[in-house]
């Protein structure tokens, strides 16, 4: 472990911003929200923050994006792919944020192996912070994503006016390198371990009241209990944005778009969300989950059972973006979590 003063901390970003071939994207206060947006200089950071809008997902996977293109020549038809390889370094990234991203590259790189994902994922650089502040919708205390060992090229911990840094690969070792840093005494590294253990769980005023291990059982002997999820999805106005605010949720949809000469045309991906209602069409004009009580199921089945059968992953991470979002207040899955459990038990006396 290395610790490093503020004001040095502070002079590195500033020279990578000026030297990085890459953007140097940070955690900002934009006036109303935390969002990571392109740095100008570390002074901007805000690295005290409770939760950003979106999470770092943005970077590694656009909202949009283009990675096919064609053209028509001499009557036949040349495709070319539009991989955009370019990484971000990016600054504050909260524990729970690293593991949603860890959880997406088992999908993107170990199992589907898309190259767009992979060349953006591999070329970025994170820097994680632990956390100073919770939002109180956030429950990452009870999911075990409060804090983490990996996932990070470097971790920062706020020690008053210096940051203990961890080094968790070469790269971030190489990205300190400029900066005057000494390695951390035995009282450093006691203390940061004490604010991971103590302080750090003790932000969350949110929290599940079982094991999440528990969950993909609560979730399957729930799954037919749909008098509760037509009342938990009464006043939902499907809306997705439980969706696209989370930092797990990976689906997107595909578009094939044609100039209008006739000569070309380009394929991209987009976001999509299954609480949209269209998001189960299919050919026929048919909808396999019509219903918005159905479509709330699925989200939490995916959260905390289907991902977890396939990756061996929770996929909610505990962030509380999607209730801090949520325009009619029905997406918190830590409430719903914990009725769930209280219909299993009840079901079972």
């Amino acid at each position: 472990m290395k610790i490093i003063d503020k004001p040095e901390f502070t002079t590195l970003i500033d020279e990578k911003i000026s030297s990085e071939p890459r953007d140097v994207v940070g955690v900002q206060d934009d006036g109303e929200k935390y969002v990571f947006d392109e740095l100008e200089t570390a002074d901007d950071l805000a690295l005290d923050y409770d939760v950003t809008m979106l999470s770092p997902k943005k970077y590694i996977m656009p909202q949009r994006e283009t990675y096919l293109e064609y053209q028509k020549s001499n009557g036949d038809y040349e495709w070319r792919a539009k991989t955009n390889p370019e990484g971000k370094v990016i600054v504050g990234i909260h524990p729970y944020d690293l593991v949603a991203i860890e959880q997406l590259d088992k999908i993107f790189i170990d199992t589907f192996k898309d190259e767009p994902y992979r060349a953006k994922r591999e070329n970025s650089l994170l820097i994680g912070v632990n956390m100073q502040k919770a939002s109180e919708t956030a429950f990452a205390g009870s999911m075990g994503t409060a804090t983490t060992d990996s996932g990070y090229d470097l971790l920062l911990t706020e020690l008053g006016d210096r940051y203990a840094i961890e080094i968790g690969t070469l790269e971030g070792k190489e990205f300190l390198a400029p900066a005057e840093t000494r390695t951390a005494r035995s009282e450093e590294i006691e203390e940061v371990n004490r604010i991971e253990e103590e302080d750090i769980p003790d932000l969350f005023e949110n929290e599940l009241e079982f094991s999440p291990d528990e969950l993909p059982t609560v979730l399957e002997e729930n799954y037919d209990n749909m008098e509760f999820w037509e009342d938990y999805s009464e006043n939902c106005v499907s809306c997705g944005t439980c969706n696209l605010v989370c930092p797990t949720c990976c689906c997107f949809s595909v578009e094939m778009t044609r100039d209008l000469d006739g000569k070309g045309g380009k394929q991209t991906r987009r976001w999509d969300g299954c609480l949209l209602e269209d998001f189960a069409a299919v050919a026929g004009d048919e909808n396999f989950r019509e219903e918005k009580a159905e479509r709330h199921r699925h989200r939490l089945m995916r959260k905390g059972r289907y991902i977890y059968e396939r990756y061996g992953d929770i996929a909610c991470i505990g962030c509380g973006r999607c209730t801090s979002e949520c325009v009619p207040n029905v997406a918190d899955p830590c409430d719903i979590y914990n009725k769930l459990k209280k219909e299993m038990t009840a079901n079972a006396q």
